[in-house]
């Protein structure tokens, strides 16, 4: 039978692995970091009336400016933004694919600090963009010194930050985003993906777009949209990106059915994110409870937490898998990350976690 290694792939895709965290059929599954709770049954009518509509005509190709979707997400994003400012892709990985492919490329490199996003590197990769690292402050935090002298030291095309990072959960402040875009002549991008778990109120990268044409901030729907199923990411960054964008990106990559969800979903915004506070409440019992249990949780802005003094994550996660709950062993010693379910999925994992430690 052939392998892998019989076909003349890339010399740069030799010995790579692909990202694949454990699918399994458990109880309790709180590996991915998805928005466990369901959509509200109202919305999801809603939803598969706009479905309806559309399928009656996918005889013909989707609008390929996904002009509605593009105006429905400059809406739900505020600040100033126009649908000229947003961009929309299958999933977020799409969009930071595009950005490589515009921006990165052969001869080109992409700072990154992990530990962060796995598929950053992975989508490096997959487009000949040079990964090149750069380690974290204490706690897993970056502050603007050490994002600068990283920048300083690599001279990188584009430049990665996570806020909220995944898989630690941990901000990236304003000043640190700023600091960045000041210190390079490339593209800054900040991975926003779980941004509407973070604290109310409180800035985001959004609030730095205007007079930086060089900074990107990707964000989805698979999140705090509980729409993951659907591939739902997207962009805001200056209209030139747009641009950008369009010369690499493949002809009507949004289907018709993707964007006729994604505007009936964003047209009942307040339903879709009323679980959000639920799952930042049950985030802060994870924090409490895991030190309780004689673990460290770092502090998070996402809707998961990463928790330290894990004698053998390995253990832990076949024992756990035993109680029929599947969470995350990232690779990284000593630690494992799981989601914030709802309330009975964190309870059942708290007291699992907790027989087992026993």
């Amino acid at each position: 039978m052939t392998s892998l290694a019989d076909l003349p792939i890339r010399d740069d895709l030799r010995g790579l692995t692909p990202y694949g965290a454990p699918q399994k059929s458990v109880r309790i599954a709180l590996n991915v970091n998805e928005n466990t709770h369901p959509i509200p049954e109202a919305v999801a009518q809603s939803i598969v009336e706009s479905l309806a509509a559309a399928i009656l005509q996918v005889n013909r190709y989707p609008d390929r400016e996904f002009t509605t979707l593009r105006e429905s997400l400059a809406t739900y994003l505020g600040h100033g933004l126009t649908r000229e400012n947003v961009w929309a892709a299958n999933g977020s990985n799409e969009v930071l694919q595009q950005i490589l492919q515009a921006f990165g490329g052969p001869g080109r490199s992409v700072l990154g600090f992990p530990p962060t996003y796995s598929m950053h590197s992975i989508l490096a990769a997959g487009t000949g963009t040079r990964w090149v690292t750069a380690e974290r402050d204490a706690e897993f935090r970056l502050s603007p010194e050490t994002v600068v002298a990283a920048i300083n030291e690599h001279k990188p095309d584009i430049v990665f930050l996570c806020s909220p990072n995944n898989p630690t959960g941990t901000p990236v402040s304003i000043e640190t985003i700023a600091a960045a875009y000041e210190a390079t002549e490339g593209i800054v991008v900040v991975d926003e993906a779980y941004a509407e778990f973070a604290p109310v109120g409180l800035p985001t990268a959004l609030t730095l777009l205007e007079g930086r044409p060089r900074l990107l901030v990707s964000r989805t729907m698979s999140k705090a949209f509980a729409f993951a199923g659907a591939r739902v990411g997207y962009l805001a960054a200056d209209p030139a990106v747009n641009d950008a964008l369009r010369l690499v990106r493949l002809p009507y990559h949004l289907s018709a059915l993707t964007q006729a969800a994604a505007v009936a979903a964003l047209a009942h915004t307040p339903e879709m994110l009323a679980m959000v506070d639920d799952i930042r409440g049950q985030r802060d019992r994870l924090v409490v409870e895991l030190a309780a249990l004689g673990y460290h949780p770092y502090e998070s802005w996402a809707n998961f937490v990463l928790f330290g003094g894990v004698d053998d994550p390995h253990a832990l996660f076949e024992a756990l898998l035993e109680e029929d709950i599947l969470i995350r062993d990232l690779g990284i010693p000593g630690h494992m990350r799981v989601t914030a379910g709802t309330e009975a999925e964190t309870t059942a994992f708290l007291e699992a976690l907790g027989r087992i430690k026993a």
